[in-house]
This record gives structure tokens, C-alpha cells and sequence, in this order.
């Protein structure tokens, strides 16, 4: 067994970096630039039961040490993504998470049955990520990861469905995420991520409006990130169920922070529109610091903050 690699779900990470939703796209265009296959997972694109366009307007702005994004989940669609995209994931050596999100539970449910029904054919993923942070359109648009109840109740309802291992990702911008967290660990989950984007509002002051068509819009990048540790450790203390933790991720020293904050994995996104190569650069750079500093397993050093 390799120093970095977990054993997590009956799934085998080769090391505890994972591609995080929405920012890898389905992996293709970064195979371009180096072998995704070193990476200990993917999660994909947030994949939901229809195809979507995403959301008009401005989508993405950088920000001091981030950015903003309101993409709105655009995405192929569950059942374009099993004829399509999976094929070429499946070809790679990591663990497939298939983020899926919605917009009813209704929907999300019928999302999971497709991606379940094509998996008793062919492999097209061995964890699902449950996205809760869509907004509930028959609740008024709140999130279903705000309040710890609507949690409870759409990862019970998706545990029914799923057979595979069951990862919630949760939404920092719940009023009491440890609530959150715990509801969603007792209705059944099997492991959490976390933190989503922060909800944040940015303004043009000559046009005198919100410059996103939806108000408020995504924070993430490096400027989130001592919360995110922050929200990684509190979570992860409060569970017993292991925890995927993200926020900021810009090196490799992010990562083994993160691993000390608690976390089993680490998903990094934002630092790869920067920088391309980022996710081989964080497995060498967490390989060789763990060789330096003689860990000979991550255990050693998780959680211990």
C-alpha cells in the first residue's frame, strides 16, 4: 500500500486528491495536460436529470485572492454524461464521484436512478456526491442544504435509491452546518464534503446594479479557504463519518492543512483555470513532503489541530 494511498467506502484512493465538481469539467480537457490518472478521484461536473444551459448573464469574475462564479449547473444531462462522458472516465485509473444536483427531489431521485440503472450495465461511477446546495423550487428557492431537516430528508430519500457509497456535499452557507452535518450523517450518508462556495454579492457602481443576473453568486478560491479549514475541522469533529475537504486549495501545503483540519481527502478546483497542471503538481508536492518529513501514512497527521 502507498503512504498516500486511503481505503475509503470500499473504494481505493491512490492518494487523497480529488478534481472537484464544476471545476474539471469531465476530465477530458485536462487529460490534455497531463494524465489524470494520477489524481486520487474525479468528481464530476454537477450532472442533473435534465441537460441545462446554465444561467444567463455574467458568469464568472475574479475577485482579490478568488472568484465569483453563477454557472447554474449547466451540464450535458444524466443520461447524455452515461452514453457519453462516463465511457472515457471509466478508462481511467481513479474513483468516479458523480455529482448530481436538482431542482425537486423529484427530480434528483429520478437523476440517481439513471446514473444507478446504467451502473449494473458498465462502470460509470463508484461514489455519488450529493450536491444539497440547489436551490428546493417547491420550498421557494431556498437551498435543501440550508436547514438541517430538508438535508435529512433528501439524503434519506437518496439513500433509498443509491447502492453505492453516499457523499453529501454540503453548503457552507447553512445557518448551523454542524447541525447540517450531523442530520445528514444520522439519515444515512456515508461520508461528507465540504465546504461549497460562499453566497457573495458583487457590485458595479456605475451601472448602479448587482453584476450577476442572480443578485449573489459563488465565492471560492484561496480567500475562503481559513474558513473553509475552519468549518473542515468543526465538521469533522462533530461526525463519524469521513469527511472530503475543500476551500481554497492553491499548493500543496493547503492540502496537508486540510488532512490536519480532519479531512480523509481533498478536492482542489479554483487553482486549476489558473494553472492547468495543478493537480499532478499537489500529489508530487504532498508526495514529497510526506517523504521529507518521514509520514509513512496520512494518519499520522489527520486531525490532529
Amino acid at each position: 500500500m502507498g503512504m498516500m494511498e486511503q481505503q475509503l467506502w470500499g473504494c481505493k484512493f491512490k492518494n487523497p486528491l480529488i478534481a472537484a465538481s464544476g471545476t474539471f469539467g469531465f476530465g477530458e480537457e485536462y487529460d490534455s495536460f497531463y494524465d489524470i490518472s494520477v489524481l486520487g478521484g474525479i468528481s464530476t461536473k454537477g450532472m442533473t436529470l435534465e441537460a441545462r444551459e446554465g444561467n444567463k448573464g455574467l458568469r464568472i469574475i475574479e475577485t482579490p485572492a478568488g472568484i465569483m462564479n453563477s454557472i447554474g449547473l449547466q451540464n450535458p444531462g444524466v443520461r447524455a454524461y452515461v452514453e457519453h462522458e462516463s465511457r472515457f472516465l471509466a478508462r481511467k485509473d481513479l474513483v468516479i464521484l458523480a455529482n448530481v444536483g436538482g431542482s425537486t427531489l423529484d427530480s434528483y431521485l429520478e437523476a440517481l436512478s439513471v446514473l444507478e440503472e446504467a451502473n449494473k450495465q458498465r462502470r460509470v461511477m463508484d461514489i455519488v456526491e450529493l450536491n444539497i446546495s440547489c436551490p428546493n423550487v417547491k420550498a421557494g428557492g431556498m437551498a435543501f442544504g440550508m436547514c438541517a431537516e430538508d438535508a435529512a430528508l433528501i439524503t434519506k430519500e437518496a439513500r433509498a435509491v443509491v447502492k453505492e457509497p453516499l457523499v453529501v456535499k454540503l453548503s457552507p452557507n447553512a445557518h448551523n452546518l454542524v447541525e447540517v452535518a450531523r442530520a445528514v450523517e444520522e439519515a444515512g450518508a456515508d461520508g461528507l464534503s465540504l465546504v461549497n462556495t460562499f453566497n457573495a454579492l458583487e457590485i458595479d457602481i456605475y451601472g448602479r446594479r448587482a453584476l450577476f443576473d442572480n443578485i449573489t453568486a459563488g465565492l471560492s478560491g484561496p480567500c475562503i479557504r481559513p474558513i473553509a479549514l475552519r468549518m473542515v475541522r468543526e465538521v469533522s469533529q462533530a461526525v463519524g463519518i469521513p469527511v472530503i475537504g475543500m476551500g481554497g486549495v492553491d499548493t500543496w501545503e493547503d492540502v496537508v492543512k486540510f488532512i490536519m483540519a480532519g479531512a480523509h481527502l481533498v478536492q482542489f478546483g479554483t487553482v486549476s483555470f489558473m494553472n492547468p497542471m495543478a493537480g499532478r503538481q499537489l500529489v508530487e508536492g504532498l508526495e514529497s513532503f510526506m517523504k521529507k518529513q518521514g509520514i509513512s501514512s496520512l494518519d499520522e497527521i489527520r486531525g490532529i489541530i
